[in-house]
Parts: C-alpha cells; structure tokens; sequence
C-alpha cells in the first residue's frame, strides 16, 4: 500500500468556496473582500469513503428498468406538489428555512407517513434523542418504524444508511455534519461540500433518499457555498413570518420536476397542516367596504391564489414621510407611488405610507401593481373601493396596465370564491373569453383609477 498522502493547506472563500494555494486580499470569483479562511484539506480516501465498488458499466438508456422513475408518496399532498410528485429514489434534497420556521417538524411529519413502506432514519446533529422524541411526542407521532441517530460524524451516518437501508434519511442540519478527512470546523466551507458529496454519493449507491436540513443566512439563501446548492438534486425553501401561521415551501431547484408549484401550511399545535384552500383562508377575515383594501389573484408557480391587500395612508407628521412595506417590494412601492402622482394626478408626498399583505405572505409579481396603486389611492381618497372587484396588471413607468399571464386560472379562481367583477389590462381582456364574471378592461391607470368603483361610504 502506497504511503498516505500528507495533508495540505488551502485558503477557501467563505462566500462561494473558492480554492487558492495562497491568501487573497479579494476573491476573483465572488469579488468579496477578506472572505478567504486557512483551513487544512487532508486528501479524500478513494470512492471518498474508502469502500471498494466495481466499476459501473454504461448501458443503453432505454434499458433503465422502469424502478428507477417510480415515485415515492410523503402522504403530505403539498409536499408532494412541490417535490413533482414524491420521493424519487436515490435524491438528495436541501430543505431551508429561517431558524423556527417549521423545517424539522416538516420533515418529521413526512417521516411518520413514510415509515409503512419500510424504516425511516433521522439523524439529529444539533439536539438530543430526548429532545427529539418529545417533538414527535407532541406532534402525535410514536417511534415505531423511526429509527433515530443522535450523530455529526457523517462517516457513522453513512455506515448507519447501509446497514438499515431505510426508504427515507433525514439529516438535520448538514452544517452539523464533519468528516474525519477535512481538518476545518462543522458548517466551514470544505466540511459542507465534502458532507454533501459524501451523502450523494451514497444516496445514488444504495438508492435512498437523503433531505438535508440547512440553515439560512439573514439574506435569506442556504448558509455556506453555492456548490452545496448545485451538488444537490432539489433546493426547497419553507417561508412565512414567525408570528404568523402560515408557511409557503417553494422550489427553486428540481431535477425531477417543475419548480413553479408551491406548498401552504398552516402552524398548529400539532405540527404543520396543509391548508387545502389557501385563498379561502386568506380572506376570511376581510372586511368589506373597507378604505384601502383590495383583491388581487396572485400567481403561486400554477395555483392562483387571493390574496388581501391593505394599504394605509395618513398625513405625515415629519418632513419626511415614511414608507413602509409587509410582504411587497418597497421598491415597487415607491416606483407606483411615483407613477400615481405623475400619471393619475394623486399627490403621496406629503403622506406616510403604508402596504400589508394579509397573512404574512410575500409576492413579489408585477400583476400586484394594479391593486396596489388602487389601494394606496382609496386610501388617499378615504373611499372604499368595490368589494365584489379583483384587480390585476402590471404598471409602467407611463402609467400603462400591462398584460399578464394566465389570466383565465385567476379568473376562476374569482369567481369560485363570489367575485363578480375584475378590472384587468385591455391586452389581456380577450384572453378571459368565457369568464363568468365581468370583464372590465383598462388601458392606463388613471382609466383604472376611475373604473375601480371608489365611492362614499
């Protein structure tokens, strides 16, 4: 046997992990200052693990047996919606979300599904098997076909999936997870990117599914590198404020289906129920007739969804008025604010401002921008606008409605739930042929702003 090779020194971006022999002032990848840590790399054992495989055989691609596509059903439908469908055997899939959000109880609740076509492994890096437990405890889940793991050592991890076999593994988190052959601390650069690969390698060997938990900075993306996005088959997302209940999980990777669906939950005291009608519960509480509150249907990847938007405006008593936004683009706010004053002659400047979408949601489409400026000017103007109306359309700077897309699914979805009418952009009024509700074109905003029904109280 060869001797081992001595382990060597490299400097590693903290940012997008790249590689240098020296240290950098700068990186040439990400352009980020002082991002560069020293860390030992120890060279990697063969096949990563040291296991001895026979080298795989290349065969025609009609000749994959139909297994291989089969799916794996979580018994969580908007999970399963998301993911496009199920498990896929032998994925690796990245679940983040912030800290409290909900991503463990997520995953257990699928896990206590799962465990009927065959044991379940969860593997626990940052709390106690105590701990643990007494989560399932209070979700209603007992230990029966769960088999728990309280490691960080992602050797004795993998050694575990081989040994169950199981149809599913959990790690929570993947920033907790190290291994012997990289020098650094758990959550570095070279600790992430070896952790992940070493898991991919064996969920594609023993063809399990392996989802990682991982942590999110304050900007909202995966800690770590990009790499560890891109060695993964799906990045999922969990979403929503902590004080709010409802949760939006999202997909901004899949390898195995579309990332334009969207999963609802709602938080309970019993973990994380889906809500199957998510336009219905957002507007529950609506109150009618109300200044400053208007309908729009949103586009969530396919499902339409309605959503309450509020806006307050109140004479300021500073010099300089405050704007403020819960769930749309500050910027998109005050680029429609501009456009009000400009195009429909409604003067904000000496007003505070503020918008709320209702239920902790975020929508950043431009089809929001028509109900937003006409909430912001029933506000204004202290008249409510028509409560039976959904509007829709995206603004220019000339103060033109846009058209959007798929015009006829936000329309169903209206009128399913009693709207009545629905002011939306003239190029994309014979696109709603057949609609069941009134159709009323506007080709400017300030048409728009005449047309949405303000009146007195």
């Amino acid at each position: 046997m060869p001797p081992a090779k001595p382990s060597r020194t490299a400097f590693v971006c903290q940012q997008c992990g790249f590689d240098s022999p020296k240290w950098l002032g700068r990186c040439p990848q990400c352009q980020g200052f002082s991002t560069f840590v020293e860390e030992r790399v120890a060279p990697a054992l063969k096949g990563r693990d040291g296991v001895a495989r026979e080298p795989r055989v290349a065969i025609p691609l009609d000749e994959v047996p139909p297994s291989a596509e089969e799916r794996v059903p979580t018994g969580i439908g908007e999970l399963d919606r998301v993911l496009g469908g199920g498990i896929v055997p032998g994925s690796l899939v990245l679940l983040g979300g912030d800290p409290g959000i909900g991503k463990s109880s997520l995953l257990m609740q699928a896990s206590a599904r799962v465990r009927d076509r065959g044991p379940v492994l969860y593997v626990s890096g940052e709390e106690s098997a105590a701990q643990v437990k007494m989560r399932a405890r209070r979700f209603g889940i007992d230990g029966s076909g769960i088999l728990l793991l309280a490691e960080t050592d992602v050797g004795t991890v993998i050694e575990q999936i081989r040994r169950a076999r199981p149809v599913l593994t959990v790690v929570d988190s993947i920033q907790t997870m190290s291994s012997e052959t990289v020098g650094s601390a758990a959550g570095g650069v070279s600790q992430l990117r070896e952790c992940a690969a070493r898991l991919l390698e064996v969920a594609k060997g023993e063809n399990v599914p392996v989802f990682l938990i991982g942590h999110v900075t304050k900007e909202g993306a995966v800690a770590g590198p990009r790499v560890l996005e891109h060695i993964v088959d799906a990045v999922l997302y969990l979403e929503g404020e902590r004080f709010h209940s409802f949760r939006i999980l999202r997909a901004t990777k899949n390898r195995f289906g579309s990332t334009d669906e969207v999963g609802v939950f709602e938080m309970g005291e019993s973990g994380l129920d889906e809500v199957a009608d998510p336009s219905g519960v957002f507007l529950e509480e609506r109150g009618r007739g109300v200044p400053g509150s208007v309908v729009v249907p949103t586009l969530e990847g396919t499902r339409p969804l309605l959503v309450e938007v509020q806006a307050l405006v109140t004479p300021t008593s500073f010099g300089l008025p405050r704007r403020t936004a819960n769930g749309a683009d500050l910027q998109r706010v005050l680029l429609l604010l501009a456009v009000l004053q400009k195009r429909a002659g409604l003067s904000l400047g000496q007003h505070d401002v503020y918008v709320n979408l209702v239920g902790g949601l975020r929508v950043r489409e431009p089809a929001t921008d028509l109900a937003l400026a006409v909430a912001m000017a029933s506000a204004l103007r202290d008249r409510a606008a028509d409560p039976r109306a959904v509007f829709l359309g995206e603004i220019g700077l000339g103060g033109e409605v846009r058209r959007v897309q798929r015009l006829p699914a936000r329309l169903r979805e209206a009128e399913r739930l009693g709207f009545e009418r629905a002011i939306v952009p003239a190029a994309s009024a014979r696109d709603a042929n057949g609609a069941a509700l009134e159709v009323v074109p506007v080709k400017d905003l300030k048409e728009a702003v005449l047309r949405s029904g303000i009146v007195e109280r």
